[in-house]
């Protein structure tokens, strides 16, 4: 009888553990993990937008010829 009531409350106590511990924790884990990927291609999306934008802004500048160097010489 003692043995049925130890086992009993053994089951209980693994139970309590997997349910109330380890599946909430794999439930965070696993939405965190989701979470970060989602950040990271974000994170690439922008990095992408910049990019074309910086190449846009670089193609749309005309070059300006400067022509020749003149030296400025100050006059007292």
């Amino acid at each position: 009888m003692i043995k049925l009531i130890v086992w009993g409350i053994v089951f209980y106590l693994i139970y309590k553990f997997v349910f109330e511990l380890l599946v909430p924790v794999t439930k965070a884990t696993s939405q965190m993990k989701d979470k970060i990927q989602e950040m990271q291609e974000q994170q690439q999306k922008m990095k992408q937008q910049q990019q074309e934008q910086q190449n846009n802004q670089k193609k749309d500048k005309p070059t300006v010829d400067k022509g020749d160097y003149i030296d400025y010489e100050e006059i007292k």
